[in-house]
């Protein structure tokens, strides 16, 4: 892999700050940053070529060697990009959550609203397969929607498996690792859990720190898991089986909606590792029957304007490359 210039490894950073944004907020895939500006490519074929051949080459021909044919410059300032970008913006998102609940709720909504009609527009040949795949993965996004969190979502093994699944984000233009999250009802515990990490280091309170620390190196060791058997898995079905991934997806999100509600009645509560009163089990009502300022007029706002995002995002990549379509 060629090297690069200073500057082209700022424009990386920069692009790897823009993932990191996009797979904080649910609905925006960084997998859908890194195919518009240009590096998609790149990251799969760089992800498919690390392995621990990687090790052989530096032990016969010297770290520097082994550095630069498995491209770790590249990961290393894209990655650091993505990681800088997540633990500033997951205290913003975590007070925005508390203060304006409903209105962020809504901004996520129509984010997701927009991303459904981006991916399903991909299929452009329905058949009985595509079409029982789409339902079939919609039914199937609505039931978890509806069912009972699986357990502690702060517990090591549901980290590990949440960063398994949502490193899909990584690798996949379309849907993000934060709607993943969502699905799992794993989203507020680990954006708590980088902002926990953040406060520990600006407080300089080690017990804070190494205890975020552990839950997300958890979550990252899935994540690594869940990126080498993904980008295969994925790969090889794109190729094989375009449409009826792309109608997976597009279902998953449509039954997901119920998930992202502006509007919930809070059914159960549960106790969170810092003794705190939270959320553990909702439904979706209508607006006329919540508890509180229902705030409709701005809730409509804000999901006009989170849809409008991701149109923004799409416009923005057929100026830059009309030919290009998710494959």
């Amino acid at each position: 892999m060629p090297s690069r210039t200073l500057l082209q490894s700022i424009t990386l950073f920069a692009k790897g700050l823009a993932m990191g944004a996009a797979d904080v907020v649910p609905g925006v895939s960084g997998g859908t940053i890194a195919f518009i500006s240009g590096i998609y490519e790149e990251l799969i074929e760089t992800i498919h070529r690390l392995n621990f051949s990687f090790f052989k080459v530096w032990k016969k021909e010297g770290f520097k060697k082994a550095w630069t044919d498995f491209n770790l410059g590249f990961l290393l300032t894209l990655f650091g990009g993505i990681a800088v970008s997540i633990i500033s913006l997951a205290k913003l998102i975590t007070w925005l959550l508390v203060a304006y609940p409903v209105l962020v709720w809504a901004f996520f909504f129509g984010l997701v609203l927009a991303s459904i009609l981006y991916v399903g527009k991909q299929i452009t040949k329905f058949s009985l397969p595509v079409i029982i795949a789409l339902l079939a993965a919609a039914a199937l996004s609505y039931y978890i929607t509806l069912a009972e969190p699986i357990g502690n979502t702060e517990s090591t093994w549901f980290l590990f498996l949440a960063g398994f699944i949502a490193i899909i984000a990584m690798i996949l233009p379309g849907i993000s690792g934060a709607f993943i999250l969502l699905l799992l009802g794993a989203y507020t515990s680990v954006i708590g859990t980088i902002t926990n990490f953040s406060e520990g280091i600006f407080n300089l309170n080690f017990q804070q720190t190494s205890s975020a620390f552990l839950k997300l190196l958890t979550f990252g060791i899935g994540a690594i898991a869940g990126l080498k058997i993904f980008s295969g898995v994925l790969n090889w079905m794109f190729k094989h089986y375009k449409h009826i991934t792309l109608a997976i997806l597009t279902g998953f999100m449509i039954g997901a909606l119920n998930k992202i509600w502006p509007w919930k009645e809070v059914l159960k509560y549960r106790m969170n590792s810092h003794g705190e009163e939270i959320p553990f089990l909702e439904r979706s009502i209508l607006p006329n029957t919540y508890d509180g300022n229902p705030q409709i007029f701005m809730a409509i706002v804000f999901a006009m304007i989170g849809f409008a995002c991701i149109f923004l995002l799409e416009f923005t990549a057929n100026r830059k490359s009309p030919k290009q379509e998710i494959n």
